[in-house]
């Protein structure tokens, strides 16, 4: 059953493909070089024959007939390979180491024939295989001129048992590659099956076992790996974002809660009924705001808003931004700059940008006290774009900045500060969405907030 499921496998077949198509290539190749070699000994013997019969025929003009019978018989004498008969008219053998004319010769066009002849060897008499070329003489005499082609047919046999030998081994081999192969797959991919099963079963600690290799497989198991990393710190922020909501939220809810119930507890004229509804709405709408915000974050984080990326200019953004909150620094007393340089483009979210440098500069005023100071500018910086928001407030001890990146996290000095601890928050999952990142710094005295975001390529 294994053994059927590995057959079964795409590696398996894919190899099997390349096996046959291997296969194929080299059978081709040794063809080709079958061909090509079988065609070259041909013509070389046939060369040889024309070379022969021409000196003889020259031999035969110059010394007449007892001139060319001395010659063929020292020749027939010297090589076993060349083969000679000169016969009178009616083919009977004057000369040569063939004893009779060839009667079942296979005759060709171009004056060649094949045929089978009788040697002598030391066990009996051999069939032995030659190509000839016949030659008539003035005198009405006749001349053969042939060569033993055993050795070529062992040759081209050998060239042929090569070639079926290579087609069985490459078959064979590739067979058993294919074997390894997919089981090599078939184990690496059962390990992820294991880690996947085990996962949908609840274990969500489970990760897929990288090998070091650094293989396609290494890195799949790498991604797989951080998409669970990221679907689990999703899933923690879900929960977090639960449980900071019934922990957080109740209080604003109860409050409103009370509220309504003491005004409508004792009677009330029309300006207190307007009064406690304005108040009513006031809260809800700090509900709603809150809610909004714990969105956005949530959105943000989960990355669905790259969608929206388009080429940004952060020098714009500035400029609009301090254009909002300048009003409200001057209402506090509080002297705002705004650096103007410059465009500096980055790729993302104009919106989600504006909002939290928006979230910036509106904590930056919030805890500068009157007759303070907030500088708003955006630099290059080793190709990153920095939107940075300086002040001379109190500042974040250096223990507490990672802290209050968090959901709904107010330091104890804040506390009596309106606001829902969610601003920070937004801008680091602004930074998370954009790939960049959010730092905080002393100032001395003050925060310098540094929103670095990467350059547009």
């Amino acid at each position: 059953m294994r053994l059927l499921k590995l057959l079964r496998t795409t590696a398996f077949r894919l190899a099997l493909v390349y096996v046959l198509v291997f296969a194929v290539s080299a059978g081709l190749l040794i063809g080709f070089i079958y061909l090509s070699t079988s065609s070259f000994m041909a013509a070389q013997t046939d060369e040889t024959l024309n070379a022969e019969i021409t000196g003889l025929e020259e031999q035969y003009r110059q010394r007449g007939l007892p001139g060319l019978r001395q010659i063929i018989i020292e020749r027939s004498s010297r090589s076993e390979s060349s083969l000679y008969l000169l016969a009178n008219a009616d083919l009977s053998r004057i000369a040569g180491n063939l004893s009779i004319w060839p009667a079942d010769a296979e005759r060709e066009p171009n004056g060649y024939m094949n045929f089978t002849y009788d040697r002598q060897v030391a066990d009996g008499i051999e069939k032995r295989l030659a190509r000839a070329r016949q030659f008539r003489l003035p005198g009405n005499f006749y001349l053969l001129v042939g060569r033993d082609v055993v050795d070529r047919r062992g040759v081209e046999d050998l060239i042929t048992d090569a070639l079926l030998w290579a087609g069985a081994l490459t078959l064979a081999l590739g067979l058993l590659g294919g074997f390894v192969i997919s089981r090599n797959m078939m184990s690496r991919i059962e390990a992820i099956n294991r880690t996947s099963r085990d996962i949908m079963e609840g274990d969500l600690s489970r990760r897929v076992e990288l090998t070091g290799i650094g293989d396609e497989f290494d890195e799949l198991a790498s991604n797989l790996n951080d998409m669970l990393d990221q679907i689990s710190r999703l899933m923690a922020g879900m929960r977090e974002v639960s449980d900071n909501i019934a922990h957080d939220l109740r209080t604003p809810l109860n409050r409103l809660r009370s509220r309504l119930e003491v005004t409508l507890m004792k009677p009330q004229g029309d300006q207190e009924y307007r009064e406690a509804l304005e108040q009513a709405i006031s809260d809800a709408d700090g509900l709603i705001s809150t809610f909004n915000s714990l969105l956005l974050i949530t959105r943000a984080e989960s990355g669905v808003l790259r969608e929206n990326f388009a080429p940004t200019d952060l020098s714009a953004i500035v400029r609009d931004m301090s254009e909002l909150y300048e009003p409200v620094a001057e209402a506090k007393n509080i002297a705002f700059r705004a650096i103007s340089g410059p465009p500096v483009t980055c790729r993302g979210d104009r919106s989600l940008i504006s909002q939290a440098l928006g979230n910036m500069i509106d904590n930056a005023i919030k805890y500068t006290p009157s007759g303070g100071a907030v500088s708003v500018w955006v630099q290059r910086e080793a190709g990153t774009a920095t939107l940075k928001v300086r002040d001379n407030g109190p500042g974040i001890p250096e223990a507490d900045r990672a802290r209050v990146l968090q959901r709904f996290v107010r330091l104890e000095a804040s506390r009596h500060t309106p606001g829902s601890g969610l601003g920070l928050s937004l801008v680091a999952a602004v930074a998370q969405l954009h790939e960049g990142e959010l730092q905080l710094d002393d100032a001395g005295p003050g925060l310098i907030a540094s929103l670095r975001l990467p350059l547009d390529a």
